[in-house]
């Protein structure tokens, strides 16, 4: 049972080529506190940057047993855990699956808290969805852009 603060998290990831330059914006909220976060990647995909923004979110958090609605543009994202896809892929040790090191990141955060998922149009003029496009998109833009270890040790 969460006993935490209800938080609200608006995620995005971007990529410039899939794969390419990419970045995730972060936008969290809580009463009337916000705090926005972003980072950017050098080579990366898409759904990977989509999903570092949720693990990120949630691990900004504070406080266990948060209260946390998460809303995101990526069906990937929201579809693998609100239809429990991510809980067939851990039995199967994610055999034959992509972003594994991302989504045992995130079941770690995940079980930390009360989340909850729910999608959104992307581009459909929900002021917080659209921050965090911007966010991701500058953030695939920055100069000195980190290596994404993960995405490049699954190439190998």
């Amino acid at each position: 049972m969460a006993t935490g603060p209800r938080i609200t998290i608006y995620t995005d990831g971007a990529a410039r080529g899939n794969p390419g330059p990419g970045g995730y914006g972060v936008v969290l909220m809580s009463g009337q506190h916000r705090k926005e976060l972003s980072d950017g990647f050098e080579l990366t995909t898409n759904n990977r940057m989509e999903l570092l923004a949720v693990i990120v979110g949630l691990e900004a958090l504070r406080v266990p047993g948060s209260q946390v609605t998460i809303y995101s543009d990526s069906k990937y994202v929201v579809d693998a855990v609100e239809k429990r896809w991510v809980w067939d892929w851990v039995k199967k040790r994610f055999k034959g699956k992509k972003n594994a090191d991302l989504w045992q990141r995130f079941l770690k955060i995940y079980d930390k808290h009360d989340v909850r998922f729910v999608w959104v149009k992307g581009h459909a003029n929900i002021p917080e969805n659209e921050r965090c496009d911007e966010l991701a998109v500058e953030a695939s833009m920055a100069l000195g852009l980190k290596k994404d270890f993960g995405y490049l040790q699954a190439q190998e």
